[in-house]
């Protein structure tokens, strides 16, 4: 069955927080897999890092780590010198998530999160400047193996890549064996013509799963077609780790950058909130077995 996890901005309000208490948090709640944000674990000191990895070996908790690239570390940028630095960016961030023993960097990593759009943004050139850049990114994944998975959007948050079918173009683009697709229920909902197709479209190339209902709120809290997405993931065998990416709270870099208007929590309790929704998505994975 496939492993379970919840990214650590559900209880933030800003990105950066403090990290060691996640995995005992986590663990006892029943979660398998901590997802954290790679610049606030680059933001953290080496002898930071070593602990956090500890408590997570400690607790039996693995590590995904995701990011959405700014417009200052744009690989996709027109300025040479901004890709140069969300290349170098990325392969520093490689090297940490290597070192702290994970296996997975997702997430907008092809260009920028929340670019204002402008007319005449060229997309076919961004792509060009964006898969020239992923190359020299990838060499880094290839050699301390780990792998890259991109993440295809909603039109309100990315220009480049919004559905599975341009992020498999995509990775034909880059060629890498380290380059795989994260698919994410929210971004899926708004933007796939079928959620089905999409994802047995990924076969072997998706490599991590993003959960979460329409409304932001943890999965078995909305209308999201739930039976429909574990049929297809059963159909194309898919192993990889399900991490919820629930974001329910006004206030702070969180709400403001994701947009979260009102208050989704709603004076609940957000660790027994979280338990009940992990329960929700098991009972459904044992159900497709059969």
């Amino acid at each position: 069955m496939n492993k379970i996890g919840i990214y650590y901005a559900y209880w933030e309000h800003n990105w950066a927080a403090d990290l060691l208490s996640y995995p005992q948090r986590v663990a006892r709640l029943g979660f398998e897999i901590l997802e954290i944000k790679l610049s606030v674990v680059l933001a953290m000191t080496e002898r930071q890092r070593r602990k956090l990895k500890h408590e997570a070996q400690a607790h039996g908790i693995g590590l995904t780590f995701c990011e959405a690239l700014d417009s200052q570390i744009d690989i996709s940028s027109p300025h040479p010198a901004t890709r140069k630095r969300g290349i170098e960016y990325l392969k520093r961030g490689l090297d940490t998530v290597h070192k702290m023993g994970g296996y997975l960097l997702g997430g907008i990593l092809y260009g920028a999160w929340n670019l204002p759009a402008v007319e005449g943004m060229h997309k076919a050139e961004r792509l060009m400047w964006s898969v020239e850049s992923m190359r020299h990114v990838l060499k880094t994944a290839e050699d301390v193996g780990v792998i890259c998975a991109i993440e295809p959007v909603n039109r309100f948050e990315q220009f480049m890549l919004n559905t599975c079918a341009e992020a498999l173009e995509y990775i034909k683009m880059v060629e890498s064996p380290n380059l795989g697709i994260l698919l994410d229920t929210f971004h899926m909902n708004i933007e796939e013509d079928d959620i089905y197709k999409a994802i047995v479209s990924a076969g072997k190339n998706l490599v991590h799963m993003h959960v979460g209902e329409p409304n932001r709120k943890l999965p078995g809290q909305g209308r999201f077609p739930w039976q429909e997405l574990l049929r297809a993931l059963r159909f194309i065998n898919y192993e990889g780790a399900i991490v919820m990416e629930p974001f329910v709270q006004v206030g702070g870099e969180i709400g403001l950058d994701i947009k979260v208007w009102r208050d989704l929590a709603r004076g609940q309790d957000l660790d027994e909130v979280a338990q009940q929704s992990l329960r929700f998505l098991r009972a459904l994975l044992k159900l497709s077995e059969f």
